[in-house]
């Protein structure tokens, strides 16, 4: 009994407020998991978020605060390289979108399909390659990618956004679509590009 107690200490100790855990990186401090596991969550210090996903909570005046999506997804895939893009960001592009999506689309290199971390949704897509950053010409790349799942009048909206595509860096929306590897981003803003080009010829 008395080493259960050393032993679930010591595990307590290596939790941080607000860190994310997966039970194969607990166990590596436990000589029960499954045991600990259950006692941490009876006394409050995890909170599971998934399966096989844990949280030690951060506690503020108004009472656990939620992990952040970065670290929840982060800690789900196990690896850093993705991209979280959220489809109300297309709003800001201009183009006269005004949906709201509640569900982010993550871009990785290792899961594919809908899963629900801390009790919200998130759609992971796989990418070959995966941009480090978020710019307006991917978001524009990857709103015509997306064209035919949007809630919008896609009619009135591809004109648009061709022409909101027209009025960027083209070295810049080139490398987008290479990036993102869409075959159908590419194929739309082919007339954009070609432009680009026999103006440069």
């Amino acid at each position: 009994m008395e080493a259960n107690m050393t032993a679930t200490a010591e595990l307590k100790k290596r939790l941080r407020p607000g860190q994310v855990y997966r039970r194969k990186d607990l166990a590596r401090w436990s000589n029960a998991i499954d045991r600990h596991l259950r006692l941490l969550l009876d006394e409050g210090r995890l909170e599971k978020v998934a399966p096989g996903l844990y949280m030690a909570p951060r506690k503020t005046r108004f009472g656990s605060a939620p992990a952040s999506p970065e670290k929840l997804v982060e800690t789900f895939l196990g690896d850093d390289r993705f991209l979280m893009v959220s489809p109300n960001a297309y709003n800001s592009l201009g183009l006269g979108t005004t949906q709201l999506y509640n569900e982010p689309v993550v871009y990785n290199r290792k899961r594919h399909g809908h899963f629900k971390l801390d009790g919200r949704p998130y759609d992971f897509r796989m990418r070959a390659s995966v941009p480090s950053s978020l710019n307006v010409e991917f978001l524009l790349v990857d709103l015509l990618h997306n064209l035919g799942r949007l809630a919008e009048d896609k009619a009135a909206v591809l004109p648009k956004a061709l022409s909101r595509a027209r009025s960027m860096d083209r070295t810049r929306l080139a490398r987008a679509v290479k990036d993102f590897g869409s075959a159908r981003a590419a194929r739309l803003l082919e007339p954009v590009l070609a432009d680009d080009m026999a103006a440069s010829d």
